[in-house]
């Protein structure tokens, strides 16, 4: 049975989900790989990857892709690691360079400048290099951990998901893990893919992995293990609960109406276990 291929996200806030495929036993049936989140999109687009943890945007760009339910990475309020770090402040800002590292951010970046923020910016697509981007720009967003470890003295910094909170009263999501329906058919492995990832997510939120996590990833950032287990702990939100889903679909009302993507797309998910087998 051919082994089905998994493009994963070199960050940190998915080490929890990917714990027992990292540190516990999934057996063969998963070849993973990591990668940055635009690029874990890409390949399921081109079908060179399986199952991916995608940017939620590009959910609406991919067809037929279905969704491992209730799993996400997600928050409920300050984010952390999706920074908008600027030389003035927001309403004075023209010019913002954009991570290339992810597609959400970037179109939440456009959402709250078009709907919040008095109208558009000028736009830049840009390395994740601090210095660089705001030497070319007067602001410039980040993700995930050069979030993280970014030295933000002296600057403004907007946390995104905050401001989306501030304005909408919603959580916001920002990848969950999709699936090309074509790679399951046929494949047994498939029938326990939501089973094996949703209990590598819950294994890697137990309290003692988590602190081995903070262990792990503290030098491999440059930031306290302190601030690694309150990034993965009250940062990130790792389910796709009620609350989440109304946040994801605003978010994709929003990109319509800004004709970021042609119409907001249906969630369909996995069904679990034995689906596949019928």
């Amino acid at each position: 049975m051919a082994q089905l291929r998994v493009s994963a996200i070199s960050f940190l806030n998915t080490a929890p989900l990917m714990w027992d495929f990292a540190h516990g036993n999934v057996g063969t049936g998963f070849d993973v790989h990591y990668t940055l989140p635009a690029q874990c999109a890409e390949e399921l687009r081109q079908g060179s990857a399986d199952i991916g943890i995608i940017p939620v945007f590009t959910y609406a760009l991919i067809p037929n892709l279905v969704l491992i339910p209730d799993i996400a990475i997600a928050t409920k309020g300050v984010v952390r690691s999706i920074l908008l770090i600027s030389k003035v402040p927001v309403e004075q800002i023209k010019s913002v360079a954009l991570d290339t590292s992810s597609r959400t951010s970037v179109n939440l970046t456009r959402v709250l400048f078009s709907k919040f923020w008095d109208g558009e910016r000028s736009f830049i697509s840009h390395p994740p290099d601090l210095d660089q981007m705001l030497a070319k720009c007067d602001a410039g967003l980040l993700i995930g951990d050069p979030a993280l470890r970014a030295k933000t003295a002296g600057y403004h910094v907007y946390d995104l998901a905050t401001e989306w909170k501030k304005f909408t009263g919603k959580p916001f999501v920002f990848a969950v893990w999709a699936i090309r329906m074509a790679a399951l058919t046929g494949n047994d492995h498939a029938t326990k893919v939501v089973e094996i990832f949703q209990r590598s997510r819950d294994n890697g939120l137990k309290p003692e992995h988590v602190d081995e996590l903070a262990r792990e990833w503290s030098p491999k950032i440059g930031i306290s293990e302190r601030d690694v287990h309150e990034y993965l702990t009250h940062n990130i939100d790792y389910h796709l609960d009620a609350e989440n889903l109304e946040g994801l679909a605003l978010f994709f009302q929003y990109c319509e109406e800004l004709k970021l993507i042609e119409k907001a797309p249906e969630l369909r998910f996995l069904p679990a276990h034995n689906w596949f087998s019928k």
